[in-house]
């Protein structure tokens, strides 16, 4: 949500015991940094020291709490967080911070989600936001995989199917592999029209005038132009 036209995040680290408070403050900086290049405003930083991550939610539920409460209070756009999220994690914690009655959306960003936006938000042509577009997409679905396989392994490997989580992870799968196959074709129709434009261009004879200042370099290029004197 914008606040008076600022776009507000909460920033969110988890860490062990290895790490200390300066490495923390450092890492948070660098993602205040990339959320300004984003256009966000930092409002907040939580830390929690966890031995690792929750799988469900990734911050313990006590400090999802915390961080929810905070995020409706200031009314903040988005909530990031300084290491990589898995699929399900960022399902499960955009559920948590948009309830139904909540109109206005929080989004979750990991930092290379963020990153990969930033790239987007910078792109200038239909080529560039394709190829960062590709790259999300690219960026999720080996993760999507790591999931499958420890599903797998859960499994016992026995190949069986029916688990709601593991239709929802195929399905997740199928649809980036869909939408990565449909990225590919648009770059290859992208670049054929960059190579018949640069065949139209090399048809074109390019003339250059040299010359000292006031010796008639204009007349005679529009002489040459067939242009108004």
């Amino acid at each position: 949500m914008k606040v008076n036209g600022v776009k507000k995040a909460i920033l969110v680290a988890l860490a062990d015991s290895k790490i200390d408070n300066d490495q923390l403050t450092e890492h948070l900086d660098e993602l205040a940094f990339l959320a300004e290049t984003a256009g966000i405003t930092t409002c907040n930083r939580y830390i929690q020291r966890l031995p690792h991550p929750d799988v469900r939610t990734f911050v313990g539920k006590g400090k999802l709490e915390e961080i929810k409460r905070d995020a409706f209070a200031n009314e903040v756009h988005s909530v990031l967080f300084d290491d990589d999220l898995s699929p399900s994690q960022l399902r499960n914690l955009e559920k948590e911070l948009n309830p139904g009655d909540r109109e206005q959306k929080i989004r979750v960003y990991d930092r290379s989600l963020l990153i990969l936006d930033i790239f987007l938000m910078r792109a200038q042509t239909a080529q560039a936001r394709t190829q960062v577009e590709l790259a999300m997409n690219q960026y999720l679905l080996p993760r999507l995989t790591r999931m499958w396989t420890h599903l797998e392994r859960q499994r016992g490997g026995t190949g069986s199917r029916g688990g709601a989580g593991e239709k929802e992870i195929e399905t997740d799968r199928r649809m980036i592999k869909n939408q990565i196959s449909v990225l590919k074709e648009e770059l290859k129709k992208i670049d054929k029209q960059r190579i018949t434009q640069r065949k139209s261009r090399n048809n074109i004879v390019r003339v250059s005038l040299v010359g000292y200042t006031n010796v008639g370099k204009s007349t005679i290029m529009n002489l040459l132009a067939k242009a108004d004197a």
